[in-house]
């Protein structure tokens, strides 16, 4: 692979689903953690193909799943551990790269530069944010949730006050887009995936 204006020429990998998946449950066992891996998956694999990366869909959705995966057992060292762990499954350098420029600013120097390192930047918080809102509907879901109603619990900094607003705004900018563009893109990329999500045995 190399770097181009585009980003990574073509982003392949030979990390399988089955390798990502059992690393991230060999250092996570809490059901919060292992869901959250498995949004961003969801969430980064709908942007792929909705920004005309398709073709690298797994690339996007294994930087997605295992972007925490050292932060459970090792969250003093988040982002700083992952490089160690991601060589069990033999990650390339450019997957490496990708997980450890989500912290960019809070926990390395890494700064994010291909469009799917924005995304998932940006994304990460956001789905946290999107995830809790959806719990206090009737629904439980994001299937039926709005724009207007995401942006009102943003603005209530008291509300999943651990999900960092300055990071999500921060995210938008970097892809050029506003937050209502981001949120509206989010909520449908979380619709995509919610079901197979809720189907998967976490036992």
């Amino acid at each position: 692979m190399f770097f181009t204006e585009r980003g990574f020429g073509n982003m392949q990998t030979k990390v399988t689903r089955e390798e990502a998946w059992g690393l991230l449950r060999k250092y996570n066992q809490e059901e919060f953690h292992l869901i959250h891996g498995l949004t961003v998956e969801g969430a980064m694999r709908w942007f792929a193909r909705e920004l005309g990366y398709g073709q690298e869909e797994d690339f996007w959705g294994l930087v997605g799943l295992l972007h925490d995966v050292d932060w459970e057992q090792y969250p003093e060292e988040h982002c700083k551990k992952a490089p160690e762990l991601l060589e069990e499954i033999h990650a390339e350098p450019e997957m490496v790269r990708a997980i450890c420029s989500h912290g960019y600013g809070l926990v390395t120097d890494i700064e994010p530069e291909h469009q799917m390192e924005k995304v998932l930047y940006a994304v990460d918080e956001l789905t946290g944010l999107v995830g809790a809102a959806a719990k206090m509907r009737p629904s439980k879901s994001v299937q039926d949730m709005e724009v207007s109603s995401l942006k009102k619990k943003f603005k209530d900094k008291r509300f999943a006050a651990g999900c960092s607003r300055d990071v999500i705004r921060k995210g938008a900018e970097m892809l050029g887009w506003e937050l209502t563009e981001l949120f509206e893109k989010t909520i449908l990329a979380m619709r995509s995936c919610e079901e197979q999500i809720n189907e998967t045995d976490l036992s």
